[in-house]
């Protein structure tokens, strides 16, 4: 019995792959509008997940929350031409922390899966609600930046010549979720690329993967971002999630986590970077528990490390935010269970 929360009416493509997972028995949904309606069409589909909607009134998010194992938020505004993710920062960062205060209450032990940008900072908003309520544990909050892997795996096999080798492409996407940030390991992928492939090439898809969203949100001309290619790559992380919990071994998959979920892999990597930080997405082994073991990067190429140290000062910076965003909302409003 698996119970899956998404809380975001934009999560509406998610909720219905979310629905089409055998292993999904029972899927809240929670937004301000719709989502009663939108769970009457989901509950018509045949397959096993129960499925029932909720609005704010009456105590809603505490309703669709209770009894949750996985909670996805993809909560929030889009980006619209000419948005950066600092600019959905202050539109985001207040729903992000009204959703996290409504877990630490009603689910403090469900697996969390942050989607809503920008993750690099709207990870730690959640960790530090749940911090100040006595439930935060970090191997079960997780930043959703598997959609760099899914960009990275088709636009390898686009290069490649053969699109039909995607779902077995893996290019470990390590840093975070957000332009610089992304560091796409290609020296690493499963598929190399062809030999001889230029730099100029390289650096042109090194760019591509980073900024990948800014594609989709200029081809959608003020429509939306991203959207249904995240809910595919939400999807896909969460089910990996579920996997792992029910019991099964060896699943590895890049996400951004707070360190102190492994010290030991933590410290390893810390070495590799050459600085401390709080988070960090790289390849992580999830297990019952969520997080069972960091990896360290490994082996990688001059290009690759000159881009993990330019991605550093800007995590850094993203990090501060969302923690200085919690402190500065609680000086006046302590939290109450």
């Amino acid at each position: 019995m698996v119970k899956a929360v998404v809380l975001g009416g934009i999560g509406q493509p998610l909720a219905l792959l979310l629905k089409a997972n055998p292993l999904v028995t029972e899927l809240g949904l929670y937004d301000i509008v719709n989502t009663p309606g939108v769970a009457a069409d989901l509950s018509h589909i045949s397959t096993p997940a129960k499925v029932e909607g909720y609005l704010p009134p009456d105590d809603g998010l505490a309703k669709a929350l209770k009894g949750a194992d996985v909670v996805v938020i993809p909560a929030g505004v889009p980006r619209k031409p000419g948005m950066t993710r600092d600019d959905l920062f202050k539109i985001n960062a207040g729903i992000i922390k009204d959703l996290a205060t409504g877990i630490a209450k009603a689910a403090p032990n469900a697996f969390v899966l942050v989607i809503s940008n920008p993750v690099n900072s709207t990870v730690p908003i959640v960790a530090e609600v749940f911090k100040k309520f006595g439930t935060f544990n970090p191997k079960r909050v997780f930043g959703v930046t598997t959609l760099d892997v899914v960009r990275a795996s088709t636009f390898v096999s686009e290069i490649l010549g053969d699109l039909s080798l995607s779902k077995e492409v893996v290019v470990p996407v390590v840093g975070g979720h957000s332009g610089v940030t992304i560091v796409p390991l290609l020296s690493q992928s499963s598929h190399p690329l062809p030999s001889g492939f230029a730099k100029d090439s390289l650096d042109a898809l090194v760019n591509r993967i980073q900024f990948g969203g800014d594609e989709v949100v200029k081809a959608k001309n003020g429509a939306g971002s991203a959207t249904l290619s995240m809910a595919y790559a939400g999807a896909e992380f969460a089910a990996k999630i579920i996997r792992a919990i029910k019991g099964e071994k060896g699943i590895i998959a890049p996400t951004y986590v707070n360190l102190a979920a492994d010290a030991e892999g933590a410290a390893a990597l810390t070495k590799e970077l050459g600085t401390e930080l709080a988070y960090f997405s790289s390849n992580v082994e999830l297990g019952p528990e969520g997080v069972a073991k960091i990896t360290p990067l490994g082996a990688i190429t001059e290009a690759e490390s000159a881009l993990v140290k330019a991605a550093i000062p800007e995590l850094a910076k993203n990090i501060d935010a969302g923690v200085n965003f919690v402190a500065d909302a609680y000086k006046s409003d302590e939290p109450r269970l």
